[in-house]
């Protein structure tokens, strides 16, 4: 059985437009969509906010006052759980830089914490981890612990190829010695490689795109600045094409013109990342990031003890939003955070309305915060709090 329903606007067709729509799903996929009024009378009409794809967060420490780095099985799942309030329906935990054995042990504690949630198909949909570091430049370090960084040496890669299934990707500068060789290993396993944390020239950045790298980690931050003699990592990232490159868009991290400057520049490659920590959803107060502690201050954003930014506070749809207020186009803010990443990744049945995908689906209000959040197609989050049971379908008439 299916069910139809239809939206006063709709985005996330392959026609990158909004306005009036329709989605048929059936079980936990949609069967078919369109632009429109659709051909029969729907089950379910949603007559105010926009329907969207779920959001993809490829890139969030924590969250709820949970630190991925040492957070345990229920901790884990109890974030993933929460997440839904903000329309996320899949992310990617992050690990900040430790040492290479210190990363095996996290990742391996969190790979089974996220195949036991996952399996429940409930909360947020828990992807492979990004490792953050170690092989990252101390110039360009932020707030990774500048006596852990190291060069990505054969020895060093290995512990982090022998746990590909678990691994997204992998941030590192290209410029340390060794690194051209530990992208085109990692990518050969099935690890995706993003530039981050780097001081490189442009030319270096392009030698790693060569070698297989395909993400640039929050653009603008901790990497070499645009200079026209000099174009840097940013000048390479806005100018390859070959490179997704995430931002931060919390309205501290980048500056609206430097915002607008990547859509234009990096048209249809711009990925909207929280980089959150575990302050996400709390109160301003002290919170841990790999092991550092971080303070919050109201309309600020995460302080290390010197002063150095670490993270952020803002959930994805809060970064939409303020996408939106420096005048990105609505449309392509919602693709930023929903295609792009998941196309970025490797998912192709995610971040998309269209035959075959999954019915991952949010509601967003005017104000584009989330106010309903769908997995396969049934309803696991709801601002006005109704819900359906676990398991229930969308062909329970409660879409």
């Amino acid at each position: 059985m299916t069910t139809l329903v239809e939206a006063r606007r709709l985005v996330g067709l392959p026609d990158d437009e909004s306005g009036a729509g329709w989605i048929e799903v059936d079980g936990d996929r949609i069967s078919d969509a369109g632009r429109g009024a659709p051909m029969r009378t729907p089950d379910v009409v949603l007559d105010e906010g926009i329907l969207a794809p779920g959001l993809i967060d490829a890139q969030i420490n924590g969250a709820f006052s949970v630190d991925f780095a040492d957070a345990d099985t229920d901790e884990v799942r109890g974030v993933a759980e929460r997440m839904l309030s903000t329309g996320v329906t899949a992310m990617v935990p992050t690990f900040i830089t430790a040492t290479v054995e210190h990363f095996v042990e996290q990742v391996s504690r969190y790979d089974s914490a996220r195949r036991a949630s996952n399996a429940s198909g409930s909360a947020t949909r828990l992807l492979p981890a990004h490792v953050e570091g170690p092989f990252l430049s101390p110039r360009r370090r932020g707030a990774h612990r500048e006596a852990l960084l190291v060069d990505p040496t054969p020895e060093r890669v290995a512990p982090l190829l022998a746990l590909a299934d678990a691994i997204s990707y992998v941030t590192l500068a290209p410029e340390r010695e060794g690194a051209l060789r530990a992208i085109a290993d990692l990518v050969a396993a099935g690890i995706r490689v993003a530039v981050g944390h780097s001081d490189a020239t442009d030319d270096q950045v392009r030698a790693a795109a060569d070698a297989g790298a395909t993400l640039v980690t929050h653009l603008y931050n901790a990497q070499s600045p645009f200079h026209h003699r000099a174009p840097g990592v940013v000048g390479a990232a806005l100018t390859d094409p070959r490179l997704t490159v995430g931002v931060i868009v919390d309205g501290h991290h980048v500056e609206p013109a430097a915002v607008r400057l990547a859509f234009a520049a990096a048209a249809g490659r711009v990925m909207l990342v929280t980089d959150a920590v575990a302050a996400l959803g709390m109160p301003p107060g002290v919170y841990e990031l790999g092991g550092d502690q971080l303070e919050v201050i109201a309309g600020s954003p995460p302080l290390r003890a010197d002063g150095t930014i670490a993270g952020a506070d803002e959930p994805l749809d809060a970064n939409v939003g303020h996408a939106v207020d420096f005048g990105i186009d609505l449309v392509d803010a919602i693709r930023a955070a929903t295609r792009t990443p998941a196309d970025a990744l490797g998912l192709a049945d995610l971040g998309r309305i269209e035959s075959g995908a999954r019915a991952d689906l949010v509601l967003l209000g005017d104000d584009l915060r989330a106010r309903t959040t769908w997995l396969g197609g049934t309803k696991v989050w709801s601002a006005d709090g109704t819900m359906q049971a676990p398991g229930a379908t969308v062909a329970s008439g409660r879409f």
